[in-house]
């Protein structure tokens, strides 16, 4: 099927490149149809090294390079796949919404970079004669002109999508040369503004697909299933006779033919595959057939009769060194990495990603919101005023990318919605989508977040609604028409991972797990777009001089560009487990000395929509003061989706010396699966036995005046500014009150939003170079009193903080005492004393949450126990520096010779630099480890949020100036 249009009028006479400024899809491509990724015929892959050639415009050379004998010398050479901008001909450009163009549809720039490309070939000397032969594109940014031995094929456009032609006419057993014209700017380009790199180039395969006479042109396989009856029926519709073959299921019979039959059904958790072939006059062609049903029943999304949770991330297509050139094991380890961490739901914004992926998200198991190649985002600017969307003129390139999408897809039991792009307003041409989609696949439901109204749509989908809105949503108290309100509701895009974050994706599950309604959301986004750079390690928007980009707005991922998992990937994972392990109605202790309740019980839950609990084992420990004393398995029947049974665990040992004890429970895979080893944590709770035990110190001693200083127990003190010097052997400097923190991306927040902007607002207020006003120096009889102001220039606000030493002779307790001054309106980054230790500082030993870093609202995942690193692994690399690190709920650590307690417990932070160093790098490089490691101790932290894109963080966890009073007792280590 083939959408085309004529062109627009010329603004000038008839050239040879106005095809790239045409309205339409373009020409000479075959219709769209199935994607399969090997059948019994000949294929050849052009893949490899082409010549090249880059002009500054679509016009700078003529086309004699397509001819017949054409020499190439002197030409370069770029892999294909990939982007010639990242192979050192131009530059990439990143802009989230912005086009990097004057915006004047369908006309680009003269400065139209155009890269082109040769590629000679010879055909296997038993390359069939008879048939014919197909050259496949499989995804060229962003259009392209195409030429077989001299003969011109064709031109088209939509980046993301297959383009076929017809070239058996034309091969020759040696010596075929093909030639590509690609411009990086097109009409195709304003359909194509999505959040991402600007990079063109050939970068999918490029394949010779031998078509046999009688092979298959084109196959729908259709495949239900009956959950009342467990019952599959399948139909497999070709454009050619055949016969459908499914061994395991009996099955043999003619293309058309409906048949059912008992199966177990496919689910993301259940991905049950039957192999079948379907058999023509000139080829076999192999099928992968997942039985399931998805419906829009009683306002909810439901697949088997069941409804789902999406527990999502949206992904674009990355890869650091090859941008979108993704091969199968990068895009294996994405599928890996997504079970691994509990993730069952892929967004492939916005655009569909390479077919291949879809095959993984078959045999793995993940459910696919299947999203068009379609973006206009940059049209906010003016008001959507020519939006394509709403253009008559465009609708035929608009159908043409649906159904290059459902037509390539639309045999994947993975995919479950179609999606008809992102961000691109609303009008005529989506609804043309909508009713053309539903016209050729009536077996799934269609998204589209930009559809408020829902009048094209079946779920009601938003982007980054706070919490509060999500729960009147889920109450069906939010407005909008009857059909909205009577929609099943998701976030495709939520928690914005950029930089340290997102905050307060627990608070949403909550909300997800209590309305049947809200059916989970979409992660933005799985992995940070950085680019591999020798400079700055990984390089973002501007490191390439781009005269209009959006910064570090393109690393906003759960991953890392080295595809490493960020500590939001690792939370996520922990708050969206299938496993719930609930310990009663309290997690504190009891008076009986546990959180169980008298009979010492736990709830497990089942939390998977299909999967029952056979594959996984249970196993307990119990920890005192961090360290494992006892464990063991724990019987856990084999529950179905959402039942529940009480579990009881052993009698904990006895514990005469009050120390801390904690049950953890982890519910891991009993035996190897496909994306994981015998033992892999799925989920895991901890569960308090006993509190925390503060440390004791009676103070014994007085400070003793000694000239220049003053000393107090196994501290030394400045006389004359009452500083601390030193704890016994070990030198430190401070510690003192400390506010500031390096603002994190959320913390800066969205540029749309300069009222919330945290980390502007606190700049404004001087919280990054706050004075220390010295009030008093008072030994007493028993403490060290040493009296401050801490305020920033130009305000009248400021924190009155006193420090209060005492000892025991070998200890030295630090109590702080803040008080605030004026009208605080902002909450605190930080408040927490720092301090700087010189030496041998460079191991960290605690107790603790860990292994990684947490916040008041990204601590899900932190486990409490007993944990060592080195200083700098303690960093968490950030692509943009930021305030990262910081280990919750610390008890006590050990560094540097010097054990810190807390009384309560704290959050600890160290690094090789200073904050202030931190808050000026703008990469990775910048940051040079000094002689002194700077250690914070902190009482409290500003929650993180989501702000970059998002909500902030919710009020219980903002850090109000209030006042506060907490305790450090150091003391010196003697190994």
């Amino acid at each position: 099927m083939s959408f085309r249009t004529s062109p627009g009028p010329p603004a000038s006479p008839p050239s040879a490149t106005d095809y790239v400024e045409d309205f339409s899809p373009g020409s000479g491509a075959l219709p769209p149809r199935a994607w399969y990724p090997a059948s019994d015929a000949r294929s050849l892959s052009l893949n490899g090294s082409w010549n090249f050639r880059l002009s500054p415009t679509a016009d700078a050379e003529d086309d004699s390079f397509a001819a017949e004998g054409y020499e190439a010398g002197g030409w370069a050479e770029v892999r294909v796949p990939g982007h010639w901008v990242l192979q050192g001909h131009g530059a990439p450009i990143y802009t989230n919404h912005l086009y990097p163009f004057p915006v004047d549809p369908p006309r680009v720039p003269t400065e139209n970079p155009t890269g082109d490309h040769l590629r000679p070939f010879d055909l296997p000397s038993d390359w069939p004669a008879d048939g014919g032969t197909v050259l496949r594109f499989d995804g060229v940014e962003s259009c392209a002109r195409v030429w077989l031995n001299g003969t011109d094929l064709g031109e088209f456009k939509g980046s993301r999508l297959p383009h076929e032609f017809a070239v058996g006419h034309l091969l020759r057993p040696g010596g075929n040369v093909l030639a590509v014209r690609v411009h990086q700017w097109s009409a195709g380009s304003y359909l194509e503004d999505q959040d991402q790199w600007w990079l063109p180039g050939i970068f999918r395969d490029v394949t010779l697909l031998h078509r046999p006479a009688g092979s298959a042109l084109d196959f729908f396989v259709h495949a239900s299933y009956d959950h009342r009856e467990g019952l599959g029926t399948v139909r497999v519709d070709s454009d050619v006779d055949g016969r459908v073959l499914v061994p395991a299921l009996d099955i043999d019979v003619a293309a058309g033919t409906a048949v059912t039959v008992p199966v177990l059904p496919w689910t993301a958790e259940t991905p049950r595959l039957y192999d079948g072939e379907l058999v023509t006059e000139g080829e076999r062609v192999p099928l992968r057939i997942g039985f399931r049903t998805v419906a829009l029943e009683d306002g909810l999304i439901k697949v088997n009769g069941r409804a789902v949770l999406f527990k999502g991330v949206n992904r674009h297509e990355w890869h650091p060194e090859k941008g979108r050139a993704l091969d199968p094991e990068t895009m294996l380890a994405d599928v890996l990495l997504m079970k691994r961490h509990n993730i069952n739901a892929v967004r492939t914004s916005h655009y569909p990603p390479h077919p291949a992926f879809l095959d993984l998200c078959d045999e793995y198991g993940l459910w696919v919101i299947d999203e068009c190649d379609l973006e206009t985002h940059g049209f906010t600017e003016q008001a959507w005023r020519d939006n394509p969307v709403d253009d008559a003129r465009w609708t035929p390139a608009l159908l043409d990318r649906a159904a290059r999408m459902v037509e390539r897809d639309k045999n994947h039991p993975s995919v479950v919605i179609w999606s008809l792009g992102n961000e691109a307003g609303t009008g005529r041409g989506l609804t043309a989508m909508a009713e053309w989609i539903r016209g050729r696949d009536d077996s799934r439901l269609i998204h589209y977040e930009g559809d408020i109204d829902c009048r094209d749509t079946d779920v009601y989908s938003r982007m980054y609604a706070p919490h509060a809105e999500v729960e009147r949503i889920g109450r069906r108290l939010d407005g909008g028409g009857r059909r909205r309100r009577e929609l099943p509701f998701i976030l495709c895009e939520y928690g914005h991972a950029m930089g340290n974050g997102p905050g307060g994706i627990a608070d949403y599950q909550a909300l997800f797990t209590s309305y049947d309604r809200v059916q989970g959301g979409f992660i933005w986004e799985w992995i940070d777009h950085g680019v591999q750079d020798e400079r700055y390690g990984f390089a973002y928007g501007g490191d390439f001089g781009e005269e209009l980009h959006d910064g570090n707005f393109v690393c906003d991922g759960l991953l890392f560009p080295d595809r490493t998992p960020s500590p939001g990937l690792v939370e996520y994972k922990k708050v969206i487990e299938p496993v719930r392990i609930d310990g009663g109605a309290s997690s504190a202790a009891s008076e009986e000395g546990r959180a169980l309740g008298s009979d010492g019980t736990v709830r497990v839950t089942n939390g998977y929509d299909f999967a029952d609990l056979s594959a996984l084992a249970f196993e307990w420990s119990y920890q005192v003061d961090g360290e494992a004393v006892e464990s063991g398995p724990l019987p856990v029947p084999a529950l179905a989706a959402g039942e529940s049974a009480d579990v009881k665990l052993p009698t904990p040992p006895a514990d005469p010396r009050g120390a801390e004890s904690w049950w953890t429970i982890r519910a891991v895979l009993a035996e190897e699966t496909a994306w994981g080893q015998r033992g892999h944590v799925v989920a895991w709770t901890q569960l308090a036995v006993t509190e925390p035990v503060s440390p004791r110190l009676t103070p014994t001693g007085a400070p003793v005046p000694g000239g220049r200083v003053i000393t107090l127990g196994p501290g030394t003190f400045d006389a004359r500014t009452g500083a601390l010097l030193t704890i016994g052997g070990v030198e430190v400097t401070g510690p003192r009150l400390d506010v500031w923190r390096a603002p994190t991306d959320n913390d800066n927040g969205a540029s749309w939003q300069p009222d919330a902007r945290l980390g502007t607002l606190w700049r404004k207020l001087g919280l990054h170079r706050m004075r220390h006003r010295l009030d008093g120096v008072e030994p007493g009889d028993s403490a060290l009193t040493v009296r401050t102001r801490v305020a920033p220039a130009a305000w009248e606000l400021g924190l009155r903080t006193v420090y209060r030493w005492t000892s025991d002779g070998t200890r030295l307790r630090l109590t702080v005492s803040v008080t605030p001054e004026g009208d605080w309106t902002l909450p605190l980054p930080r408040l927490g004393v720092r301090l700087g230790l010189t030496g041998s500082a460079d191991r960290v030993t605690w107790f603790g949450g860990g292994p990684g870093e947490g916040y008041p609202d990204t601590k899900s995942a932190s486990w409490i126990g007993r944990w060592e690193s080195t200083v700098d692994e303690m960093q968490t690399p950030y692509v943009r520096p930021q305030e990262n690190g910081a280990r919750p709920d610390v008890r006590w650590a050990r560094i540097g010779g010097l054990r810190i307690e807390g009384d309560p417990s704290f959050w600890f932070t160290a690094r090789r630099w200073t904050t202030e160093q931190l808050d000026a790098a703008d990469h990775l490089p910048d940051l040079r480890p000094g002689d002194t490691v700077w250690v914070n101790l902190d009482h409290g932290q500003q929650g993180i949020g989501s702000q970059s894109c998002g909500p902030g963080a919710l009020p219980p966890y903002q850090l109000r100036a209030e006042p506060s009073e907490f305790s450090f007792v150091f003391s010196e280590i003697h190994d």
